[in-house]
């Protein structure tokens, strides 16, 4: 079926129009920013607040593992120095000098101490004044004096001492654990130790493809080598904090390599030996160190984004179908409350035609018994001027025309109050068009219109009123040949078509005529509204059509161009509404039984 063409283009229901738009449009902006304050605010509150928590617990976990890690390292290397130390002073206070000095017995207390682990390289017994008196190792130093030595002078004052790194006489870097012996005349039993084992149980440890592990002097200077930047008895490029007890975790950055190169932000804790006082560093860049949380975090907030952007999409198409359904319910609202103004208007302006109509026919009953009783008493004298009786005679027969037509419309009056029930019969509705046609040929042949009949020869049989469609016919195609006057000629198509989506069948009605204006277009239906000339109709023919196919449970509708003609559509359904089975007797297998019947009966 095609869409109703009465809708009036003026400028109060383009205003209205413009009114609703403008309304749905800041329904939907209200119903998102009700569903971004209640649903996504929240959600970004609780993300963002588990995000930052998450945050703080995996940083405080992951400072927890360096100082885990530093706090053990340190354990090894505090339990390699102590070890060595405590043999040395095991063995000063245990044998005397004259012992010791003899080379066979110091050679088996050296491979005694290196039985387990190769961490000395050397060992050697020195005298008050710095020169050797015993030695054995792989280095020519027996005749060397050390009472000018750092390490002399610490040794001889505080009876047992560990070394930083430095050169000596081997130039090459090394440190020394020395002990003095007790009571007497003092002796200094001193040990060299494997710089390549020591730096071995530093420097090995591995933490990640960027971490590395390292001592440092109160000065600054390195005591191994670290992985990546520095050499061992170089300067340090940071700076050494003083001398604290625990561990530190601290973030470093903006500093540089031995090569004046930027180094990126790194996480460095730290620790301070308890003897000799060197600084254990654990250092590792910062982004590696945190990949896992920065991994979890990234995961968190594109979590957080898509459910944002979700709970977005959402609502947006969840908010454009409630205004969807807000729309069409406003457009039923407005057509049921057009047809209930309708509706109030046919039965207002019914039960006034009822009245106006009886009203006049009493009258006209009273003035056609006069005009009879006139007649009738002309008919009984002679008159001798027989001009007179003739305009007598001819103002009586022009009052009967007057007294007919006023009949007529009081009967389109009466015919339009009244609500008839329909009465339901099977309809071939090609046949039936076919005979409203040829009993409306000869009028229009005489205004120069043909028919043109375009049926559908598959058409099904029509449940419906036959009284009530033949007044429907018969009115649509006397104002099709109305529309035409003026005009030499025009044509009248008439075309039925199945519509089985909607469970009926249309019928188009196209005329050639003068066409309606658009601003009558909505008005055409109305009771008493007409475009005709004065004296040409009575504004009822096409509401009294409107009236019938609406209670048949159909709808028409129309499209017209002033100039060009105008089409009338309209569909029927192939059962009458419910309320109209009234007229059929029985229960509904008596009723579908009827239909049965008839349909085989119209074959």
């Amino acid at each position: 079926m095609e869409e109703p063409a009465q809708k009036n283009d003026n400028p109060d229901e383009k205003s209205l129009e413009a009114q609703r738009k403008s309304q749905y449009s800041r329904l939907f902006r209200r119903f998102i920013l009700l569903t971004i304050v209640c649903s996504l605010v929240p959600l970004l509150l609780v993300g963002w607040g588990i995000y930052m928590n998450y945050t703080r617990f995996a940083n405080s976990r992951m400072i927890n593992s360096f100082q885990t890690q530093v706090a053990h390292h340190r354990s090894i290397i505090e339990l390699f120095l102590e070890e060595r130390s405590s043999k040395l002073q095991l063995i000063a206070n245990t044998h005397s000098l004259d012992h010791l000095v003899k080379v066979s017995n110091l050679n088996y207390i050296f491979e005694m101490i290196n039985q387990e682990y190769q961490s000395i390289t050397d060992l050697g017994i020195i005298d008050e004044r710095g020169n050797h008196l015993a030695y054995i190792g792989p280095y020519d130093l027996m005749d060397k004096n050390y009472s000018q030595a750092l390490w002399f002078k610490e040794v001889m004052a505080k009876g047992i001492y560990i070394s930083d790194m430095f050169m000596g006489f081997r130039k090459e870097p090394h440190f020394i654990i020395a002990v003095t012996s007790p009571g007497g005349k003092k002796w200094i039993l001193r040990a060299t130790i494997d710089t390549e084992a020591f730096r071995s149980l530093v420097e090995n440890v591995r933490i990640g493809k960027t971490g590395e592990v390292y001592l440092v002097n109160q000065q600054g200077i390195f005591q191994t080598s670290p992985r990546f930047h520095g050499k061992i008895m170089t300067k340090a490029p940071f700076p050494v904090e003083p001398i604290h007890e625990g561990i530190k975790v601290r973030i470093l950055k903006g500093i540089t390599d031995d090569r004046n190169q930027n180094l990126p932000r790194q996480v460095v804790s730290q620790t301070w030996l308890k003897e000799p006082r060197w600084m254990l560093v654990v250092k590792q860049d910062f982004s590696e160190a945190f990949t896992d949380v920065n991994h979890a975090n990234y995961a968190t907030l594109i979590f957080l984004h898509l459910s944002a952007l979700t709970i977005l999409i959402v609502s947006i198409l969840i908010t454009r179908y409630m205004i969807t359904i807000i729309k069409k319910r406003d457009i039923e609202t407005d057509e049921l409350n057009n047809q209930l103004m309708q509706a109030g208007k046919l039965a207002a302006i019914g039960e006034l035609s009822a009245g106006v109509a009886h009203e006049i026919n009493n009258p006209l009953a009273i003035v056609l018994t006069e005009r009879q009783i006139l007649l009738d008493m002309m008919d009984q004298k002679t008159y001798h001027d027989l001009d007179f009786k003739k305009q007598i005679l001819d103002s009586m027969s022009q009052i009967n025309v007057q007294i007919q037509r006023c009949k007529r419309i009081t009967q389109n009056l009466l015919r339009f109050a009244r609500r008839t029930k329909p009465i339901i019969e099977t309809v071939n509705l090609n046949a039936f068009i076919e005979e409203v046609t040829e009993l409306m040929e000869r009028e229009a042949r005489t205004s120069g219109i043909k028919f043109f009949l375009d049926l559908d020869e598959n058409l099904p049989p029509l449940l419906s009123d036959p009284s009530q469609l033949q007044q429907v016919f018969l009115n649509m195609i006397t104002n099709s040949i109305d529309a035409h006057e003026g005009k030499p000629y025009g044509s009248i198509q008439i075309c039925t078509r199945s519509d089985e989506q909607n469970g009926g069948i249309q019928v188009e009605l196209t005329d050639t005529g003068s066409g309606i204006p658009p601003e009558n277009l909505s008005k055409i239906f109305d009771p008493f509204f007409t475009i005709k000339p004065v004296g040409k109709g009575t504004g009822l023919g096409l509401s009294i059509c409107y009236s019938i196919i609406k209670r048949l449970g159909g709808n028409i509708t129309v499209k017209s161009e002033v100039g060009i003609g105008t089409k009338f559509t309209l569909f029927f359904p192939y059962k009458p509404p419910p309320d109209l089975l009234e007229n059929i007797p029985g229960n509904d297998e008596d009723i579908e039984a009827y239909f049965q019947l008839k349909e085989e009966e119209l074959k």
